[in-house]
């Protein structure tokens, strides 16, 4: 499945790759300001940031990137998008799902375990400290998986599936 989504991938327009850079960018952004993984002057942390909150940031915004350009039409295919919309529904939704959940978990697994005020609410700073902080790490790993997924789902769907363009 995966060489089907690379070569989905290979074939874009530059406008679709311009989309993905551009919604990487955003999506870096998003997650990192609020988290302040990405040090500014409107949000601080009262942990340091972990080493592993770079990394799950930056796969994340690749992986976001890459999957919100699939919903980039590509010119050809813009005129047969009723054609489009029929297609696969149950693994666009799915997908759409996964992608969803997997971005809403890397906020959490990045940001500030005792700046999150749901985790302060339902656990307290101590249980923030020692219940929510060391889960962190598993909730990174299961984001990049749910966006890498989806990701590959919607690429593999679009090489398994070609809209072809209106006569």
């Amino acid at each position: 499945m995966v060489p089907l989504a690379l070569r989905a991938a290979a074939s874009w327009p530059a406008r679709r790759w311009g989309a993905a850079a551009a919604a990487a960018a955003l999506t870096a952004l998003a997650v990192g300001v609020p988290t302040a993984v990405i040090p500014t002057p409107l949000f601080s942390r009262a942990v340091a940031t972990p080493w592993w909150a770079w990394p799950t940031l930056a796969l994340t915004a690749l992986l976001a990137g890459l999957l919100l350009a699939t919903y980039v039409r590509a010119p050809a295919a813009a005129a047969s998008a009723a054609e489009a919309a029929t297609q696969w529904p149950s693994t666009r939704r799915s997908s759409t799902r996964l992608g969803t959940v997997g971005g809403a978990l890397s906020f959490f697994a990045v940001g500030c375990p005792v700046c999150n005020k749901l985790v302060l609410l339902a656990l307290g700073t101590s249980g923030a400290l020692t219940v929510w902080q060391p889960l962190q790490p598993v909730l990174a790993l299961a984001s990049l998986t749910l966006l890498a997924v989806a990701t590959v789902r919607r690429l593999a769907g679009e090489a398994a599936c070609p809209v072809a363009p209106a006569a």
